[in-house]
């Protein structure tokens, strides 16, 4: 069963997994439509449990994603009643439904917002979630580990970096429209590391861990296995358009000078910080490799959905 089947990441996993031989429950509040398969529409997946018996395997996507201008009156508890409460609801229901394995879906930014040069995250480092929504999904990861002790449910947790591919919107949708329309972009003196997953390698990556028994009760990260600099990114995007980037050596501290005139702090540091993952623990304990390269993953995103 896939929860959020109609979002960026389920509209891919569910025909892999259907490709793979399973068979396959997709869940979607907004149903059928759009869908390149069907999905049985959910209201609220706090009743979900009659749909869970004879499943083997519940991966949880569906979630309230992190936004840069969130508009709630309360951020954290409408991210804890849609990633915490939520999940863990869920995950109750399957284990009464004698359901094996719960895989959720949670976030990197559990482990903090930003990293040092030469020290990527680890899965067993020690957690520093900083926003309402890293905040949620920690504490969705917490509440899940009491239940499969409680319960013998096996919880795989999966924490990826920002995911790209076709249809990918937000911020990099946005970089890739200011490389495809040739924006001179002031990043050329950008000297950082950042840690990106293709949207194929994550769904293969979870398309192992429903099956491979050395997944159960782990924390895993995920990532293409090859860290880019902001300006790098931005050259493989060109070079995927089949144009020239335009980058401009503009000195940090100018470029930070003027994210604090407006306000843009948040941004910059998401441009220009470190984000590296170590997936070391990842490869070692399912033998797992990233099937695309950055290269192959950027030329999908952008030959089936076109910035």
């Amino acid at each position: 069963m896939v929860t959020g089947a109609g979002g960026f990441v389920g509209r891919a996993l569910v025909p892999r997994l259907v490709a793979d031989g399973h068979r396959v429950t997709a869940l979607s509040r907004h149903g059928n439509a759009a869908l390149p398969f069907h999905a049985t529409p959910v209201e609220r997946y706090e009743n979900a449990f009659p749909l869970m018996k004879g499943h083997g395997c519940i991966v949880h996507l569906a979630a309230r994603v992190h936004v840069m201008r969130d508009k709630a009156d309360n951020p954290l508890q409408a991210f804890w009643t849609a990633n915490t409460e939520l999940t863990l609801n869920l995950a109750r229901q399957a284990a009464a439904a004698g359901v094996k394995r719960f895989i959720f879906i949670s976030s990197v930014k559990v482990n903090g917002e930003q990293t040092l040069p030469g020290h990527a995250f680890g899965a067993d480092d020690i957690c520093a979630p900083h926003d309402p929504y890293a905040l949620s999904k920690f504490e969705a990861e917490q509440g899940l580990q009491k239940i499969s002790s409680e319960t013998g449910l096996e919880i795989v947790i999966i924490r990826p970096p920002l995911v790209y591919g076709p249809h990918v919107r937000a911020n990099f949708a946005a970089l890739m429209r200011a490389v495809q329309r040739g924006v001179p972009l002031p990043l050329g003196a950008i000297n950082n590391r950042r840690s990106l997953v293709a949207l194929d390698n994550l769904v293969d990556f979870i398309a192992l861990c429903v099956r491979h028994p050395d997944a159960a009760n782990q924390v895993l990260l995920v990532s293409d296995a090859e860290d880019l600099s902001t300006p790098e990114l931005i050259r493989r995007m060109a070079g995927a358009m089949k144009t020239s980037a335009r980058l401009w050596p503009v000195p940090l501290w100018i470029l930070a000078a003027g994210a604090a005139v407006f306000g843009k702090n948040e941004g910059l540091r998401r441009l220009c910080g470190s984000f590296q993952l170590d997936i070391s623990k990842t490869r070692a304990l399912l033998g797992w490799t990233p099937p695309l390269s950055v290269d192959e993953g950027l030329h999908r995103a952008l030959k089936d959905g076109a910035p």
